[in-house]
């Protein structure tokens, strides 16, 4: 129901602050009745991670942070949903205003800091009301915790039984230091930790899905440690990549672009799928990759895959472009599978190297 209002929506929701909008539509879809997703094409089915997915488009951490509306989202036609960040106590997070659009650029800056309602009041939700379809939790360490693992060793044991995949959030720019633990001994703790927590959470069930989410900032000896610890601890997946810290020089929107935080959107998409394309080189297919940044188009998903990724994820464009978008996507998808006689896998890593280079 609400895809065919955004044209109408949009004007009254770009009227209000970017956090305020965002508020907004959580409680429309509050209020609106879940609906069962539409049917997909068998053709767009992904299997990653021991998982099997009807799409492989996703929705990215962000939207739901504190998981209220789960249950309507892939009523919307996602393959997935990644609700969260969560953090094991709550906290409010930076203070307002913390959130910018960069219109012009079909962009967003935001500074969150991981505001959070604390796992416990996220785990009521789940278990009062189990999730439809496919939904991961994204999972990050409280602002003044020491030992940031810990964190998420919390969270793990807490919120894995009840999840499809459980991500590890390492590179959100917006709590000091987080990004530290991507330097190779903190990364091999945290993995090892963690690995560890969804072992013995899940013993005699199942083994719920680990995938770790990094920046897009990092340097090519950075990447070198950051897979080679993922193969070393048997981690399930990548996510490719969080927000970036740099502004890329031709932003328009120069006057918002100074504000501190994390740059989504459409200027991120160059970035991230350069580091994609290079992560996926090294793991040699080993490790599953789920692409993030700047998707906005059939297109640019479609450069995603070619960049290595098996799934997909979106948000920021959204806001510009509506639920439509993910149908949009998905035909473009679709279509591609027809015109060149193949399959949703043979889209994938068909361009790596170039990507890499940044040929594309």
């Amino acid at each position: 129901m609400i895809g065919p209002l955004f044209p109408l929506l949009r004007p009254l929701l770009m009227g209000l602050d970017a956090e305020t909008a965002h508020g907004a539509t959580i409680r429309a879809l509050k209020l609106l009745p879940a609906t069962a997703p539409p049917a997909d094409d068998p053709r767009l089915k992904a299997h990653c991670a021991g998982i099997d997915f009807p799409n492989p488009v996703g929705l990215a951490a962000g939207f739901d942070k504190h998981a209220e509306v789960y249950r309507s989202l892939p009523g919307l036609g996602f393959g997935f949903v990644e609700i969260g960040a969560v953090t094991p106590k709550p906290q409010p997070g930076n203070p307002r205003p913390r959130a910018f659009r960069l219109a012009a650029d079909e962009a967003v800056i935001n500074r969150y800091g991981f505001n959070s309602d604390g796992v416990e009041a996220m785990r009521q939700r789940l278990l009062d009301a189990p999730p439809r379809g496919i939904v991961g939790i994204n999972l990050g360490a409280n602002k003044t915790t020491e030992d940031r693992a810990a964190d998420y060793e919390v969270l793990v044991r807490r919120l894995a039984p009840l999840a499809a995949f459980v991500t590890a959030n390492v590179s959100s720019p917006n709590t000091p230091g987080l990004r530290s633990m991507q330097t190779r001994a903190l990364f091999d703790d945290l993995l090892a930790r963690v690995v560890a927590a969804r072992d013995e959470t899940c013993a005699g069930g199942r083994r719920t899905p680990v995938f770790v989410k990094i920046a897009p900032d990092v340097t090519d000896a950075e990447l070198d440690d950051i897979t080679a610890v993922t193969l070393a601890r048997g981690i399930d997946g990548m996510i490719v990549s969080n927000t970036t810290i740099s502004r890329p020089p031709d932003l328009r929107e120069q006057a918002l672009a100074g504000e501190t935080g994390g740059l989504s959107g459409r200027p991120l998409f160059r970035l991230s799928t350069m580091v994609l394309a290079r992560t996926a080189l090294r793991l040699e297919g080993k490790v599953p990759l789920i692409g993030v940044g700047g998707i906005d188009s059939a297109e640019t998903a479609l450069v995603k895959l070619a960049a290595g990724a098996t799934l997909v994820q979106l948000y920021s464009a959204l806001i510009y472009k509506g639920p439509g978008l993910v149908g949009t996507i998905k035909a473009g998808i679709l279509d591609a599978i027809k015109r060149r006689n193949t399959t949703l896998a043979g889209l994938i890593g068909a361009d790596m190297a170039e990507i890499a280079a940044g040929r594309f």
